[in-house]
């Protein structure tokens, strides 16, 4: 992904930051992630993604602050923003291309905050003129970090973003009813537990990997009354953050394998999963180069 740092250690450091010091992004860092930006091609789903790297004003700070706890946003130097053209997979296509961004932020020292809602109508889209075929499920708060809004950070610790669910509830082989066993990933252990660290909405962790034969199969398992088919979601036409969540995943998974030296793809091949249950959608697979 970059010459900075591995990407593995990237993953690792990247927390939730939502108290930046109050100061605009040097030159250097602005241009180094804005070439990122514009260099970073290739959707898993060929959907066609563009993002852009804006400098916060108020009235994106004022409208964030009538969107519950991100109003506790505090002195971002900027946002990016993105918009994504409406599709099969737009969703998961957006959050594998704001990750891979977010990512590059962190590696060049950056702190940032997922934003995930309704952006539609906002500033936000004004920005990057959003068309009537577009999404904008999410945004992202990009400046530099106040550590110790880390550690004072109640609503990190209220959504325990700091916990992860155990790789048995997470990983398995050959049918849901069976947990990948310890040290049974092999060359991928390092992409799964990326996958395991991945952000999502309420740190709901909604991804579950099957491996077979034939690669590996990410699947969503949608929490309840969180999502499509839900009356809030329709009443309110939030994004629905899940499949974004599952973008994220992917793209954790995709960049630790071949930083690892495995090659690979994604493909669209459900397996007709063995164990799979009410809740769980299939999503995509990750199917190695022979």
């Amino acid at each position: 992904m970059d010459d900075l740092s591995p990407i593995a250690e990237v993953i690792a450091r990247r927390r939730s930051c939502r108290k930046y010091k109050r100061q605009p992004l040097t030159e250097d860092d602005r241009r180094a992630l804005t070439a990122f930006i514009a260099g970073n091609a290739g959707s898993p789903f060929g959907g066609r993604t563009r993002f852009l790297l804006v400098a916060a004003t108020e009235q994106e700070r004022a409208e964030l602050k009538g969107l519950g706890t991100y109003g506790f946003i505090d002195g971002a130097a900027g946002f990016l923003v993105g918009a994504v053209e409406r599709g099969p997979r737009d969703y998961e296509d957006y959050g594998y291309q704001l990750e891979c961004a977010i990512l590059r932020a962190t590696a060049l020292g950056l702190g940032t905050c997922w934003l995930g809602g309704t952006f539609t109508k906002s500033g936000f889209a004004r920005r990057i003129a959003l068309g009537a075929g577009e999404l904008m499920p999410a945004v992202a708060a990009v400046g530099y970090a106040l550590e110790e809004g880390f550690s004072r950070d109640r609503i990190r610790r209220m959504a325990g973003s700091n916990a992860r669910l155990p790789a048995a509830a997470l990983f398995f082989d050959g049918s849901f009813g069976a947990p990948l066993a310890p040290g049974a990933a092999g060359a991928y252990a390092g992409a799964l537990e990326a996958v395991r660290w991945a952000p999502s909405a309420s740190n709901r962790q909604p991804w579950r990997l099957l491996r077979t034969t034939t690669g590996w199969h990410f699947s969503l398992a949608r929490t309840k009354g969180y999502g499509k088919g839900t009356l809030l979601f329709a009443v309110l036409r939030l994004a629905d953050l899940q499949r974004v969540d599952m973008g994220i995943a992917m793209c954790h998974f995709a960049l630790v394998a071949r930083a690892a030296g495995l090659t690979g793809g994604w493909v669209i091949d459900d397996p007709g999963i063995a164990g799979m249950s009410a809740g769980v959608e299939y999503t995509a697979t990750w199917r190695p180069s022979r």
